[in-house]
């Protein structure tokens, strides 16, 4: 799967939702796409730590971190498990942390920004139900596709 936004927004324009420009690309994979599974949470990534050791393969985990500037929602060893786990990518509506290891790490990885400190783990967050930040509604099971120019999702997969 060779992804390029701008082209499937050519191709597609009238099947997408385009995310606002907002997020950087932080990841080792700068383009990455696949099956939506969301985490909902705010300062806390039990649950993206939980989703990250579980298989991933074909699989992009949108984590709607509340946007908060506060607390890194992924750092190195979160992002390594996730490579590991066959995961695509992550995007965070939030910060990560550890970018030096992540920009090594073969996986995609979108965010709003960097910040050193890590969240606490209290166990809090939903898991796999529809998230909306920056414009666009991601629902678990829809497509997410993701590359230096943005990030656009698809109810279909475009590559089937």
């Amino acid at each position: 799967m060779h992804i390029v936004t701008p082209d499937l927004c050519d191709e597609h324009a009238d099947q997408l939702q385009v995310l606002e420009p907002m997020l950087g690309n932080f990841g080792g994979r700068s383009a990455f796409g696949g099956e939506i599974v969301t985490v909902k949470c705010f300062e806390d990534n039990s649950l993206v730590k939980s989703q990250v050791d579980e298989p991933g393969v074909g699989k992009v985990l949108v984590v709607d971190g509340g946007g908060s500037l506060r607390r890194a929602l992924l750092g190195d060893n979160l992002a390594e498990q996730a490579a590991i786990n066959g995961w695509q990518g992550l995007i965070i509506y939030g910060c990560i942390r550890d970018v030096d290891v992540i920009a090594e790490t073969e996986l995609g990885v979108m965010a709003i920004a960097t910040h050193p400190m890590k969240t606490e783990k209290r166990g809090i967050g939903d898991l796999n139900v529809p998230v909306t930040f920056g414009g666009v509604t991601f629902v678990p099971g829809h497509f997410v596709y993701a590359d230096n120019n943005g990030v656009v999702v698809a109810a279909n997969n475009l590559f089937a």
